[in-house]
């Protein structure tokens, strides 16, 4: 009986007629049936809510004219609502310059660069792409998950692609319009109250809970009751290594936007470099010896923990470093709409490029093993 692509247990049943195409992961192949079966992964990719809802936020805040109109200490009454004055030239020249120094106030920057472009990942994004294209986006069902031919694999490339950008798109617009919606009633940020009390707050406030993460990956409060502290990899680290990637994304992106204004070269630059980053540790991850063990039971703690510090890794920097909400609000406010679609497919294509040369290249020579720490 010939033997299977991938190591596993010998099957008792004939092969099929036709060849099958296999996902990556060597425990999946044994999931694998050779009954006909039109069952693929149902479970909607991990990539999809937080950019929606990290990019709502993002377009309300873009769009609003309340929440900052004190700006540095000057109220600016000509974003107030109803007054009615002046030209129309002059309204958008005045809600121009607003947004100019709204992108200075240290709060907004803590909003949208801070909170909106960590809470969404890009290399988590392509990360999911690629599953999709091989077949290996996690299923919640018991049930085998049936092979498919290179045409469906593409279909359900371009079906992540599609879902995640125009829903991120929708979340974008969705905000920008409800904070229209809701401009009579927002509040205003008084500047002293913000300015005095706020921004050193979260200064201190920043540097303790960071170093106290520190201090929690380095001395669980449970390490001595000999338990495998599985809490550790889920947040702790990732909390360690999330502000390094949003320090690295802002820097890098005061630095190079400026200099194409038809392509915002600093999002794409911590994009792919986050990209390749978790492709790199994605393999890491799944190589046997180092982020996993033949049998889970029998891994050691040095193998748990550097799994766990590579899920660190991939979730906390590379997910802060890379960001979808920032990358479609570039999108929808490029001048015209070619630099979007070439800013756009640029991005998608090269990150998937990459992922595919690093991460594709091991699964489909070794094969993937289930990391012990998910």
């Amino acid at each position: 009986m010939p033997s299977s692509v991938s190591p596993g247990p010998q099957r008792t049943t004939p092969p099929p007629k036709s060849p099958q195409r296999a996902p990556l992961h060597r425990h999946r192949n044994e999931r694998l049936s050779n009954r006909p079966s039109s069952r693929f992964p149902t479970r909607s990719p991990s990539s999809i809510p937080s950019p929606t809802c990290g990019s709502l936020v993002m377009g309300f805040l873009l769009e609003d004219k309340n929440l900052f109109r004190e700006e540095w200490g000057q109220p600016n009454n000509s974003n107030s609502h109803g007054n009615g004055n002046g030209s129309p030239e002059d309204t958008q020249e005045r809600a121009k310059q607003h947004k100019t120094v709204k992108k200075t106030i240290p709060l907004y920057v803590g909003l949208t660069t801070g909170f909106c472009g960590c809470f969404t990942s890009f290399s988590s994004f392509i990360r999911d792409v690629f599953l999709a294209l091989t077949n290996d986006l996690s299923n919640p069902s018991t049930s085998t998950i049936a092979s498919r031919n290179g045409g469906y694999s593409f279909m359900a490339l371009l079906a992540v692609i599609l879902t995640t950008v125009a829903l991120s798109l929708g979340g974008l617009i969705f905000g920008s319009h409800l904070a229209l919606a809701l401009d009579p009633i927002t509040p205003t940020f008084p500047f002293r109250f913000t300015r005095r009390f706020l921004d050193p707050l979260f200064a201190v406030l920043g540097w303790g809970c960071w170093l106290g993460a520190v201090f929690l990956a380095i001395w669980p409060p449970d390490r001595h009751d000999h338990a495998r502290e599985i809490w550790r990899g889920r947040a702790v680290f990732a909390i360690v290594f999330a502000p390094l990637g949003c320090l690295l994304r802002f820097y890098l992106s005061m630095l190079l936007n400026a200099r194409l204004p038809t392509f915002p070269l600093g999002t794409f630059v911590v994009n792919m470099f986050g990209t390749i980053i978790l492709a790199m540790c994605y393999d890491l991850q799944h190589v046997a010896g180092l982020g996993t063990a033949l049998v889970a039971a029998t891994a050691s703690t040095s193998i748990f923990t550097s799994c766990q510090v590579l899920q660190g890794v991939m979730d906390g920097f590379c997910g802060s470093a890379t960001t979808i909400s920032t990358w479609v609000a570039e999108l929808n406010g490029l001048s015209r709409r070619r630099y979007a679609y070439f800013y756009g497919t640029v991005s998608v294509a090269v990150a998937l490029g990459f992922f595919v040369i690093i991460a594709g290249s091991l699964g489909w020579t070794r094969g993937f093993v289930d990391p012990v720490c998910s």
